[in-house]
C-alpha cells in the first residue's frame, strides 16, 4: 500500500504546538508521510512569539519543489507564509497542481494574539486562494478577507472557536453547504488547533476522502487533540496528539 504523501508549507514553532511541527505530528498521526517547507523560524511558546525570522521565498520553493518532485504529492497544506515575496511564490508553484486536494489556513494571528502576517502579505492570499480547494479562516481571518472572498471559486470553512457562544459551530459555505456544532471545550491549551484541523483534512483528503467526511474527521481529531492536552506551559499551551484515535 503506497503512503499519502503530504507536504506542508509553514512556519517553524520551537515550541511545537503549531505549525510545522505540529504539521508534521498529525500527518504522521494519521498515517501519512509528511513533507515539509519551512516559511519562518520563530522563537515561540506557550506566551508569544519572541523573535522570528522570514525565509527566502526562493529556498521555500526550493524545499517544495525538492520533495514533490522525488516524492510525489497527494495533497497540500498551506499555513503560516510570513511575507508577500512568499505568497506569491507559493502561488505560482501551486498552479502546477489542478487534481489534488490544497488546504488553505490563512494564518494571520498566533493564539497568544501576535501578528504573524502584515498588509501587504494578506493582500497576496488572492493567489494563494486561487489555487485552493478550501480555505479555513476563523472568524478575524474571513472579517479580513471577506470583501474578496466571494471571488474565487475555493469552499470556505469558516471556524467558530473565536466565538463566545457554549456550543461552538464551524460552516462550509460551498455550494454544498453544511454545518457542524458541538459544544466548546474549556481548556487554554489550544494552541494550534488551526495548524492541526487543516493539517488533519489534507491528510484526509489525500488519503482519498471527500471534503466532508474529511472535515467531519478532522474536527474529530481536533477534538480529541484537545482533550489529551499536555497541560504544560503559563500561556495558550499545546494540544496533545491522541494515542488511539478512532473516526
Amino acid at each position: 500500500m503506497t503512503i499519502s504523501r503530504i507536504l506542508t508549507i509553514a512556519g517553524s514553532d520551537s515550541g511545537g504546538g503549531a505549525g510545522i511541527q505540529a504539521d508534521v505530528r498529525v500527518i504522521s498521526a494519521l498515517g501519512g508521510h509528511a513533507m515539509t517547507a519551512i516559511t519562518s523560524i520563530t522563537a515561540q511558546n506557550s506566551l508569544g512569539v519572541h523573535a522570528a525570522v522570514i525565509m527566502d521565498a526562493d529556498l521555500v520553493i526550493a524545499q517544495a519543489r525538492a520533495v514533490c518532485d522525488d516524492f510525489g504529492v497527494d495533497a497540500i497544506k498551506i499555513g503560516m507564509l510570513g511575507s508577500a515575496d512568499i505568497a506569491h511564490a507559493v502561488a505560482n508553484f501551486l498552479e502546477q497542481f489542478d487534481d489534488i486536494p490544497i488546504i488553505f489556513d490563512p494564518v494571520m494571528v498566533a493564539t497568544s494574539g501576535d501578528m504573524l502576517a502584515d498588509e501587504e502579505t494578506i493582500a497576496a492570499f488572492g493567489k494563494i486562494m486561487c489555487c485552493s480547494t478550501l480555505v479555513t479562516p476563523n472568524i478575524p481571518e474571513f472579517e479580513r478577507l471577506k470583501e474578496t472572498i466571494n471571488d474565487f471559486s475555493c469552499d470556505i470553512l469558516l471556524k467558530g472557536g473565536h466565538g463566545n457562544d457554549a456550543i461552538l459551530i464551524d460552516k462550509l459555505l460551498s455550494k454544498n453547504p453544511m454545518q457542524w456544532q458541538d459544544e466548546r471545550i474549556d481548556t487554554v491549551h489550544s494552541h494550534g488547533t488551526g495548524c492541526t484541523l487543516s493539517a488533519a483534512i489534507a491528510t484526509f483528503m489525500g488519503q482519498g476522502i471527500e471534503l466532508h467526511d474529511a472535515i467531519a474527521h478532522a474536527r474529530k481529531f481536533v477534538r480529541a487533540s484537545l482533550l489529551s492536552a499536555p497541560e504544560i506551559g503559563d500561556g495558550n499551551g499545546p494540544m496533545g496528539i491522541p494515542q488511539e484515535f478512532k473516526l
